[in-house]
């Protein structure tokens, strides 16, 4: 099995490269630079009422953080209408690494103690990149990337790159760029990260949607559940 480099990965992904397979039992991986970007701006972000209603009942229990490596492996699961995915154990393995080392983060959905949705991603500068999403309840995939896109926007991102444009993103307000315009782009989103370290003022802040939902409640919540209405109401509200 192919080992993947942490750093590589940064690396790649600071000029718009991805690693994928060829499946789930694939010993390798290859490099994709699509001519095409999906990207989703952050204040295009299309709140239905329905999906609106789902998000401020809180009907699933919204976290972050909390089962990067379930959300991970949920993702990459064969299940019907979609017999294979491209996340091989190198894959996932170096994805484990990140989130050790702090740039890749999952967002979970959950019904009671059950797992049954969310999505995990890649941190960097002021760009996130969307790996995969996963939902195993109706609507559970739409609430974790409506949650995603308030935390984006609570933190000073300017960038959500969602890889490859699917009718499901298109319907949440994806769009695609060609390869110039998503360069420029991304490379506004790293201005000022040296060495792709995340570490400087330039990167987006991953966390200040909990501050600011504990503010909001008068506690102190950490990578915990945060309100259906919060999350609502940044996505209502434009830069």
């Amino acid at each position: 099995m192919e080992m993947l480099d942490p750093q590589l990965v940064l690396g790649a992904y600071s000029v718009g490269v991805f690693p994928m397979a060829d499946d789930r039992n694939a010993a390798s991986v290859y490099w994709v630079e699509p001519r095409r970007r999906a990207i989703l701006p952050l204040d295009g972000f299309r709140l239905s009422k329905s999906l609106r209603k789902r998000v401020v009942s809180d009907r699933f229990r919204v976290t972050v953080d909390t089962a990067f490596e379930q959300v991970v492996q949920l993702c990459a699961e064969s299940v019907e209408g979609r017999p294979d995915t491209w996340i091989n154990a190198g894959i996932e393995r170096v994805f484990l690494t990140l989130h050790a080392m702090g740039f890749a983060h999952s967002v979970e959905c959950w019904d009671g103690d059950r797992l049954v949705g969310g999505l995990y991603g890649l941190a960097l500068g002021r760009a996130f990149f969307g790996e995969s999403m996963v939902s195993r309840a109706t609507d559970a995939s739409k609430v974790a990337l409506a949650s995603l896109v308030a935390r984006l926007k609570a933190g000073g991102f300017t960038l959500l790159d969602c890889q490859f444009q699917t009718a499901h993103l298109a319907s949440l307000g994806a769009v695609e760029i060609a390869r110039a315009d998503y360069v420029a782009l991304l490379s506004a989103a790293l201005d000022g990260v040296v060495g792709a370290s995340g570490s400087t003022s330039a990167a987006g802040d991953f966390f200040a949607l909990d501050r600011l939902a504990g503010a909001a409640s008068d506690a102190d919540v950490v990578s915990g559940p945060v309100a259906g209405k919060v999350i609502a109401q940044l996505l209502v509200q434009t830069s």
